[in-house]
């Protein structure tokens, strides 16, 4: 079967070239700019109109978190969901006038949350007759034009999100998906949108729509072999001249890279992660791009085209619906056709919004379902455990996860070659609210420890390679020298290194002394009370994300492969604690390392 549920020629006349949603005439004062007058004294020619924009909504409809039971917050009060964000659309809509908007997405849009979990493993959109996705039925309630691919969006496999693509009344964009052996678009690469003016000339919209190439790395057990990412540099300096070739008045890339011109998969393959700025700095005839997988709030950003010298903005909602991006633009009419003659982008905060009850409506029955799932008991625990401090101490609640872990591994190898050899595991806190209470323990307890979909492997590495993986995890503490006050919130994160790319690693003990520069920090490094051996074999239970270059850690990509799983962990903690029925840190935590400086414990 082809990779796309209809060939790609199809989905250029239908969804690109000639994909075109013609609007209604705007009203005089919405299309007229006050302007200047030219020529003959005839006013010159204006339009306004206004591109929404959302990116990295991760499943979020509700301003409900899954986790906790209980109405979404954080520290700054923020909300979260498309049932906010519609509000929020439907007013700019009121204000500039509904056929004088378009509304697009930077991806990241299908995996998240439980509620997106739940359809698309509990009771998955891809069984015969089974149920429409809710991010699908959300979006097309809210009106979306178009949305680019997010990297997560390969998450579940390539059969859920064709499946998703199928449930959406608007194309999924991804001109750098490439088929990997005819090289050509798996899916839409642009849609041209026209709004209609009162002048009796359309303003021709193009969006292009651009993913990560990170995909070949992190989701490789999906894609690998089916689809390859080239870099978005590449992809648009091949597409932004041919749409306006096509008679483009203004191009806008959905893009779902960040701005930063990093990437956290180092060298592994030859694409920028965080490529948004070098596309705007790159390829000349770009307008606007809509930013998004970094989970960073841009309102506001300009680049110059290192060619044209022209400013494009750039602006990032925050993620999960948080905010909602405003790219509004003045178009005047010149030589024939429209011209940019202003951009500028702003956001809006959801916070500022009541939940729209159409939305809330539309799929109140889905939120209960997953409400009860998650609120299933599956076993009890002696005492709360918490990762408020896990990532500066070894927390019980990360034993947990190597515990679960290192079992499974040592299972599936026993009886073969190496039942031996001893087993590691590395574990993340990725998330610092994330709790196991003392008595009943739900779904959604251990759904929260473990909150992303990875699977469990076990590698062959060796002492030293150990002792290099571990100096790597350790840049992500602040170097503190000795006697220099500490403040645990400010002591994590160097280099901008995420909570998910630090590892703990559990079956040998050592110190991590931050005093020391990055690469020497790792000091009394043993295994069973001895000093490891360089040469000594080990077995490593990690998840998939690390196995496959994710955060660029050493060794471990290229390490044996002796054994996979394609349950997830979440899954696996799960049923482990149904069989065990109950949860006692006493019987499986222990101190395997800590923080020092100069020998002394920090904490």
């Amino acid at each position: 079967m082809p990779l796309n549920r209809r060939t790609f020629l199809g989905t250029s006349a239908a969804a690109g070239a000639g994909a075109v949603v013609v609007g209604g005439a705007a009203s005089p004062a919405q299309a007229h700019g006050r302007g200047h007058g030219h020529g003959h004294g005839r006013p010159q020619k204006r339009y306004s109109f206004t591109v929404m924009g959302t990116t990295d909504l991760h499943g979020n409809v509700f301003n409900w978190d899954y986790f906790t039971d209980a109405e979404f917050d954080d520290k700054d009060h923020n909300d979260v969901g498309l049932a906010k964000i519609s509000t929020l659309v439907e007013q700019v809509r009121r204000e500039k006038g509904r056929h004088n908007t378009l509304m697009i997405d930077a991806g990241d849009t299908i995996q998240g949350t439980q509620l997106s979990y739940y359809y698309a493993k509990i009771d998955p959109i891809t069984a015969k007759r089974g149920p429409v996705h809710p991010m699908a039925q959300a979006m097309n309630a809210i009106g979306y034009d178009a949305a680019a691919l997010g990297n997560h969006e390969f998450n579940y496999g390539i059969p859920v999100l064709r499946k998703f693509e199928e449930q959406c009344d608007f194309p999924l964009l991804g001109a750098n998906a490439l088929d990997a052996k005819t090289l050509r678009p798996a899916f839409a690469p642009y849609v041209i949108k026209k709004l209609r003016t009162p002048h009796g000339r359309d303003v021709r919209v193009a969006i292009l729509g651009l993913t990560n190439p990170g995909i070949a790395i992190w989701d490789k057990a999906n894609v690998g072999g089916k689809m390859v990412f080239p870099g978005l540099e590449e992809q648009a300096a091949k597409y932004v001249p041919r749409l306006r070739s096509m008679g483009a008045d203004v191009v806008i890339v959905s893009a779902h890279s960040g701005n930063s011109g990093t990437s956290s998969y180092g060298d592994q393959i030859p694409y920028v992660e965080n490529a948004a700025g070098l596309v705007a700095e790159q390829v000349p005839g770009i307008d606007a791009i809509l930013v998004g997988h970094a989970h960073l709030e841009i309102p506001e950003y300009f680049v110059e085209n290192k060619e044209t010298g022209k400013k494009v903005v750039l602006s990032e909602p925050l993620k999960w619906g948080q905010r909602l991006t405003l790219f509004d633009f003045e178009v005047v009419w010149e030589k024939g056709r429209w011209v940019v003659e202003k951009a500028g982008s702003r956001v809006l905060n959801s916070n500022t919004a009541a939940e729209d009850r159409k939305i809330t409506r539309l799929l109140a029955d889905e939120h209960k379902k997953v409400v009860a799932y998650v609120n299933q008991v599956i076993g009890t625990s002696a005492a709360e455990m918490t990762t408020a401090e896990a990532a500066w101490k070894d927390e019980p609640i990360i034993d947990l996860i190597n515990v679960v872990q290192a079992e499974t591994v040592k299972a599936a190898l026993a009886g073969g070659e190496y039942a031996e050899l001893p087993v590691l595991s590395q574990a993340s806190c990725f998330s610092r609210t994330a709790r196991i209470p003392a008595g009943s323990v739900t779904i959604k307890d251990a759904a929260g420890l473990y909150p992303f979909e990875n699977t469990l492997e076990a590698r062959l590495v060796t002492g030293a390679q150990i002792l290099d993986y571990l100096e790597f995890s350790a840049k992500y503490y602040v170097q503190t020298a000795a006697g220099a006050p500490v403040d645990p919130e400010k002591l994590t994160n160097a280099e901008s290194t995420p909570d998910y790319n630090y590892d703990a690693v559990s079956g040998l003990t050592y110190d991590i002394d931050i005093a020391k520069p990055v690469g020497s920090r790792i000091v009394n490094l043993s295994f069973e009370g001895k000093p490891i051996d360089p040469k000594a074999q080990f077995v490593l239970a990690v998840n998939n994300y690390r196995a496959s270059g994710g955060g660029n850690f050493p060794h471990v990509p290229a390490a044996k492969q002796l054994w996979a799983n394609s349950e997830e962990i979440r899954n696996t903690i799960i049923a482990w604690v149904q069989a065990k029925g109950s949860v006692d840190g006493a019987e499986f935590a222990s101190v395997d390392w800590k923080l020092t400086r100069d020998g002394v414990p920090v904490f």
